[in-house]
C-alpha cells in the first residue's frame, strides 16, 4: 500500500555495511584484497552483499587484478587493503592502471580520526599520497557521505581517460552505525558518455587518408577498451587497409586476418607515409612516432577520448577527439557515401606482403630446429599449434613477452594481457587471477593461459595459492632460461661458486639453474610439470589444457643462453629506444 511504501524502517547500519552497498550499487561486481585490521568488516560485508571477493597474497596483486576486471569487462574492480603499508603495496598497481588507462577503485583502511597526528598505528598520509597514483582521491567525511564518495570514484574511473581511484575509510567509520534513514542513497551512474569527432576534422582527416600512398592503421588498447571491433573491421575490410596491432590491441581483430601486418612491424611503421592512430598513444611503444622508427615525413591521423593527448611528441595532420567506436563509425558514415577503398594491388601492399613472408620463414627455421635444451621459438611453436583460439592469453617477461607477441596469435578482443604501457613486471599472476575469475562468473568456457618468464614469475610466484585455494584452472607456462634476459647453466653456476662468493661472481642477471617452479605448483594440490622436451611440452600442454578443476604450471627448462632472432628496430628494451 502507499503507507507502507512510504513508511521508513528504523535500522542501524555500519560503514562496513554502506561501502559494500555502495559498491553494489555502483554494479562493481568484483573485489580482490588481504584483510587485516581495520578492513575485515568490509569484506565480509562485500560477500553478504553479493560482490565476489578472492583474497590475493599481495596487495599489488590484487590491485593489477581488480585492474584487469576494469579492462575486461569496462566496470571498474575493487581492491581492498589495510592502512599504511597495504596500501603502499598496492601503490604500484594504482600506477600501472593509470599509464595503461583501465578503472580501478581502490578502498583502503587507515587510522582512526581521532588518532591522526599522533602516531596510530599504520599512520600514513594516504590520501594525499594516493593523488600522485590516481585521478580521484578522498575520505568520507561522515558515514551518510559514503554511498555518495563511491559513486564519484567510480565515475571518475571510468569517465574520460579511464583510470585508478581511492577511497579512504578510517577505521572508527568500518564499525560505526548511522540510521539507514539518514543515509543518502546514490543511484548507479550512467555508462559513460560517447562523445563524437567534429564534423570538419573527420573530413579532414578522410581526405588526409584517401590521399595517402602507404597508409597503416594502428589499432591499440583503446580500441579494445572501447569495444571498436565490429566498427574497426567494417573498415579494415570496406577499405582495404593494412592494420598494425599494439601488443594489447591484438585480437581486436584477429591476428590471422589478412590485413594484419604484425609480422612487418618495423617495415609498415617505418615507411607508412599516413598513420591513423586508433586508442594508441605515440610512447615509447611506438618510438613517439619520430625517426629512424617512423619516416620524418609521416602524418598522423589522432582518434583519442583525451583532448590532452592530442600532438603528444608531434603535431597530428588530423585530431578526432571523442569515443573510438563512435569515431570509427562516422568515418564510416562518409566513406560508404564515395565508396573509396584503398587499392589491393598496390606497391605498398607488395612490400608489406614480401617482408611478412620472410620474417615468416625465419621465425619457422628457428621453431622447427629440434634441439634440447630447447629455444624460445621452439617453445612457441608447440605453444602455439595447441591453444585453444579462443583462450585468453597472458603475457610477461622480457624475450617471453617479445616473442610471445609475435608466435601466440589472439583471435578476440581483450584476450591478451601483458606489462602494458607501463612495463611493467609482475603482473602476470593477477591479471591472471582476474581473468580467470570473470570467465568463470560468465561461463565463457575459455580458458587462460598465463606464459611468463622465470624473472616475471618471480615476482607474484605465491598467487599459485590462490589459484589453488579458488579452483581457477589457470595453465601456467613459465619459460624457464635460468635468469633475467638470459642466464647460465647448472655447470657453470656450480663453477663460480668455486670461484668465491657468488654474491661478487654471479652476473646480476643470474638466477637459481633449474628453479623448481612445478613443485610450488604441486605443494598446493595444483598441477606441475617439469618440462625439457618438446615431446613433454605438448604431453603436459594437453593434460593441462583437459583439467578444469585445478590450476596447472609447466616449468619449460630451455637453453640459457636463447635468444630473439635479431631485430631492425630492438623496441622492449631500453637502451635500444
Amino acid at each position: 500500500s502507499r503507507t507502507d511504501f512510504w513508511t521508513v524502517i528504523m535500522e542501524d547500519v555500519t560503514g562496513a555495511q554502506l561501502i559494500a552497498e555502495a559498491l553494489k550499487t555502483q554494479n562493481v561486481e568484483y573485489m580482490f584484497g588481504i584483510v587485516g585490521v581495520p578492513v575485515i568488516e568490509v569484506a565480509m560485508a562485500a560477500q553478504a552483499s553479493g560482490i565476489k571477493y578472492v583474497g590475493m597474497r599481495n596487495e599489488q596483486a590484487a590491485c593489477y587484478a581488480a585492474s584487469a576486471v576494469g579492462y575486461l569487462t569496462g566496470r571498474p574492480g575493487a581492491c581492498l587493503v589495510v592502512s599504511g603499508p597495504g596500501l603502499i603495496h598496492a601503490l604500484g598497481g594504482m600506477a600501472n592502471a593509470n599509464m595503461n588507462c583501465w578503472p580501478v577503485i581502490v578502498i583502503g583502511g587507515s587510522s582512526d580520526q581521532n588518532q591522526e597526528t599522533t602516531g596510530a598505528f599504520q599512520e600514513f598520509p594516504q590520501v594525499e599520497a594516493c593523488r600522485l597514483y590516481s585521478k580521484f582521491s578522498a575520505r568520507p567525511s561522515s558515514l551518510d557521505m559514503i554511498s555518495s564518495v563511491v559513486e564519484k570514484a567510480v565515475r571518475t574511473s571510468m569517465y574520460g581517460r579511464p583510470g585508478a581511484v581511492y577511497v579512504d575509510i578510517s577505521g572508527d567509520m568500518v564499525n560505526a552505525k548511522v540510521d539507514r534513514s539518514r543515509v543518502r542513497l546514490v543511484p548507479c551512474c550512467p555508462p559513460p558518455p560517447v562523445s563524437m569527432a567534429d564534423h570538419i576534422a573527420i573530413t579532414e582527416a578522410l581526405a588526409v587518408l584517401k590521399g595517402a600512398k602507404r597508409p597503416l592503421l594502428i589499432i591499440g588498447k583503446g580500441a579494445a577498451h572501447g569495444r571498436a571491433e565490429g566498427a574497426l573491421r567494417e573498415l579494415v575490410e570496406g577499405c582495404g587497409l593494412p592494420f598494425l596491432p599494439t601488443p594489447m590491441g591484438k585480437g581486436v581483430l584477429p591476428d590471422s586476418h589478412p590485413n594484419c601486418v604484425a609480422a612487418a612491424r618495423s617495415r609498415a611503421l617505418l615507411q607508412s607515409d599516413v598513420v591513423v592512430l586508433l586508442g594508441a598513444r605515440l610512447n615509447w611503444i611506438l618510438h613517439f612516432g619520430l625517426p629512424p622508427r617512423f619516416d620524418p615525413h609521416v602524418k598522423v591521423i589522432q582518434v583519442d577520448l583525451c583532448a590532452e593527448e592530442m600532438g603528444n611528441n608531434m603535431q597530428p595532420a588530423a585530431a578526432l577527439l571523442g569515443d573510438v567506436n563512435a569515431i570509427v563509425k562516422q568515418l564510416l558514415e562518409y566513406v560508404h557515401k564515395d565508396g573509396w577503398k584503398y587499392p589491393a594491388d598496390t606497391e605498398w601492399w607488395t612490400t608489406l606482403k614480401e617482408k611478412m613472408a620472410a620474417n615468416a620463414t625465419m621465425t619457422k627455421a628457428l621453431a622447427l630446429q629440434s634441439t634440447t635444451p630447447m629455444n624460445y621459438y621452439q617453445v612457441f611453436h608447440h605453444i602455439s599449434q595447441l591453444l585453444p583460439h579462443d583462450c585468453v592469453i597472458v603475457s610477461e617477461g622480457a624475450n617471453t613477452m617479445d616473442i610471445g607477441r609475435t608466435m601466440l596469435n589472439n583471435y578476440l578482443p581483450r584476450h591478451r594481457l601483458d606489462a602494458g604501457t607501463f612495463g611493467t613486471m609482475g603482473v602476470g599472476l593477477g591479471f591472471a587471477i582476474a581473468a580467470a575469475t570473470v570467465q568463470r562468473n560468465q561461463n565463457t568456457g575459455q580458458r587462460v593461459v598465463c606464459v611468463e618468464g622465470d624473472s616475471a614469475f618471480g615476482f607474484s610466484g605465491m598467487e599459485v595459492e590462490t589459484m589453488c585455494r579458488y579452483k581457477l584452472p589457470v595453465v601456467i607456462i613459465v619459460v624457464n632460461n635460468n635468469g633475467i634476459y638470459s642466464g647460465v647453466d647448472a655447470e657453470t653456476w656450480e663453477m663460480m661458486g668455486k670461484m668465491g662468493d657468488l654474491t661478487t661472481v654471479a652476473p646480476p642477471v643470474t638466477l637459481l639453474p633449474e628453479a623448481r617452479y612445478d613443485e610450488v605448483m604441486n605443494a598446493f594440490g595444483g598441477r606441475g610439470f617439469l618440462v625439457r622436451t618438446e615431446e613433454e611440452l605438448r604431453s603436459a600442454l594437453q593434460l593441462s589444457l583437459s583439467d578444469w578443476e585445478r590450476p596447472s604450471l609447466l616449468n619449460v627448462l630451455i637453453d640459457p643462453s636463447s635468444d630473439r632472432k635479431q631485430q631492425e628496430f630492438p623496441w622492449l628494451t631500453r637502451s635500444n629506444l
